[in-house]
């Protein structure tokens, strides 16, 4: 396949189904990260809390947030 053809075929739109599988790929991929950022979040120390600007209750109410709110 010559470089011309490669770059038409990634042009193109990806079909429904793509769309949706890629999609609900990001989605799965965002909750993961939240998920794994507010349970480091939680273990964090009053003094690491305070470098970053945070103050314990708002550190502890994102922390306790579920995965899928954002």
């Amino acid at each position: 396949m010559s470089l011309s053809e490669a770059l038409v075929l990634s042009a193109r739109p990806l079909p429904p189904v793509s769309r949706v599988i890629v999609s609900l790929a990001l989605a799965v991929a965002n909750w993961e990260l939240r998920h794994r950022t507010r349970k480091q979040l939680g273990g964090l120390s009053t003094h690491q809390l305070k470098d970053i600007g945070l103050d314990p209750m708002t550190a502890s109410a994102e922390a306790t947030k579920p995965f899928w709110q954002a």
